[in-house]
């Protein structure tokens, strides 16, 4: 028997779903409103006096005015707004700074505004409701749901309250929903990531868990301490999971071990949120991406991968982009981000309505011979080649071998393998048929006889999860690059290889 609060989660989602479909459908015009509303909010701010907003029409004027910049280009005034100066990146001073580790700046400070703050929670909750409203499927709503998340302890800076986006997030679940989530705030407050995790298993065994979402990587631990204590499939512990919600990382590596972990199917949504933006979210079960958000006080800009690095790389907007194109997105936002490169490379899947997936890094690419391998490559790569076969994988990244002590240079793949190929060369192999089928450039170099094919390193068990937490990112919202230009990362590992 559905409950009142499932009932009435259907015609709440057929709202929502009206609603983002008057945008969904009318992109060009949003893009451009909120393009409009940002530049007006911001004219009379110091960063909008610096790059004269008052002169600005067009998008073409914001170009000639406005230079594209990362978090180290806009430190400058990230600093002044942490030292408590107001009107600086947007009107007033923000409600929150969400603290991420950058790989090159340290800590970051990404502010969140009155403004910015109700997009991070509407589009989760939004994901759920058109999952709703496409299945029908509401009962989970009235078990138990958790997410594997940070710490809500907030830190106050000048008035500014301070943490991990999720975090923050914490303090905005709805009242209705108060009842049915987990971990409970004490455990959610435990720092150390291992313990926390345990008490979470203890905290959800008995309950009636539906929705279980976070990145896969620390979802794939909770579930591996589960099945250890129980000695079950995660699908039989908890009868009633239908629901897995996920973000952060492409989720194809990880499907197949997941699939095993729980032992039959569920449904799952794929969101996109970071610190400076909720950007996308899957709405459709059987359409591949997730749709923009266009109305949530971000203007997007796209520039190809390939011309990113040139001197003026030509900025579009989303009328002009095409199809299974890579691009690097630039944003602007109602939390004073302004042409902000968030480091992230996109590729859309459908322009009616614009949806895109994630492709990668632009800073997480393998080009020390000219090959510019990508995320998304080598993902799909290894899905290709472990496809049909017993091989379970738990988590791999990718480094060059620059100057090996024999032969020719090649691309080294670590590999934490939950269930090991038979023949190691001939899974490397299958893997570099993918890549040079996908890459030309890979193709060349392996062809001219200037790399010669991958080879593959094993790493023990819990390799990766010892690595993460030796430089103290176990857990959270961190996560291994999948692939990297140098070998920093897998010098740091070697030991554990």
């Amino acid at each position: 028997m559905l409950s009142i609060k499932s009932t009435l989660a259907k015609p709440f989602a057929k709202r929502v779903y009206k609603n983002i479909q008057k945008w969904a459908n009318k992109p060009i015009e949003t893009q451009q409103k909120v393009f409009q509303g940002l530049i007006t909010k911001a004219t009379s701010t110091q960063f909008g006096i610096d790059h004269d907003f008052i002169s600005i029409n067009n998008h073409d004027d914001f170009v000639k005015r406005v230079s594209i910049r990362d978090y180290e280009a806009l430190k400058p005034y990230v600093e002044r707004v942490v030292a408590g100066e107001d009107n600086v990146l947007w009107k007033g001073k923000p409600l929150y700074f969400a603290k991420t580790s950058g790989t090159t700046s340290g800590s970051k400070y990404i502010p969140i505004t009155k403004e910015s703050m109700p997009s991070h929670v509407e589009a989760a909750r939004n994901a759920i409701l058109l999952y709703i409203n496409e299945t029908g499927n509401s009962k989970f709503v009235d078990g138990k749901m958790i997410f594997l998340q940070g710490s809500p302890v907030l830190n106050e800076q000048n008035g500014i309250q301070l943490g991990r986006l999720s975090g923050i997030v914490a303090h905005y679940v709805p009242k209705y929903l108060q009842k049915n989530r987990l971990p409970s705030w004490q455990t959610n407050c435990i720092e150390d990531w291992e313990t926390k995790v345990d008490a979470i298993v203890e905290e959800t065994l008995p309950e009636n868990m539906t929705i279980i979402s976070g990145i896969p990587s620390w979802v794939q631990m909770y579930f591996e301490k589960l099945q250890q204590k129980t000695g079950k499939k995660i699908g039989d512990v908890f009868k009633n999971f239908n629901l897995f919600i996920f973000g952060g990382v492409n989720y194809e590596p990880y499907r197949a071990k997941f699939e095993n972990l729980i032992g039959r199917q569920v449904d799952s949504i794929e969101l996109y949120p970071a610190s400076e933006g909720f950007f996308a979210f899957q709405d459709k079960q059987n359409e591949k991406g997730m749709l923009l958000q266009l109305n949530s006080g971000i203007f997007y800009e796209f520039i190809k991968t390939d011309e990113f690095f040139n001197e003026n790389p030509k900025r579009i907007t989303i009328k002009d982009v095409v199809i299974g194109v890579n691009y690097v997105m630039i944003i602007s936002t109602n939390a004073g981000l302004w042409a902000y490169n968030i480091g992230d490379t996109v590729q859309f899947t459908s322009t009616k309505p614009y949806r895109v997936i994630v492709s990668g890094r632009i800073k997480h690419f393998i080009s020390a011979f000219g090959e510019h391998v990508i995320g998304k490559e080598v993902e799909q790569a290894m899905q290709e080649a472990t496809n049909n076969t017993n091989v379970r994988v738990s988590e791999f990244t990718v480094a060059p071998q620059i100057s090996p002590e024999e032969g020719l240079p090649y691309h080294e793949w670590f590999v934490e393998f939950e269930n090991e190929p038979e023949n190691l060369s001939a899974l490397a192999k299958k893997i570099d048929e993918s890549l040079q089928k996908q890459n030309s450039y890979y193709f060349d170099l392996i062809e001219g006889k200037v790399l010669q094919p991958l080879k593959i390193t094993k790493v023990k068990t819990g390799g990766f999860q010892n690595y993460m937490k030796s430089i103290g990112k176990l857990g959270g919202q961190n996560k291994i690059p999948r692939l990297s230009n140098d070998r920093k990362i897998v010098d740091g590992f070697s030991h554990i290889s």
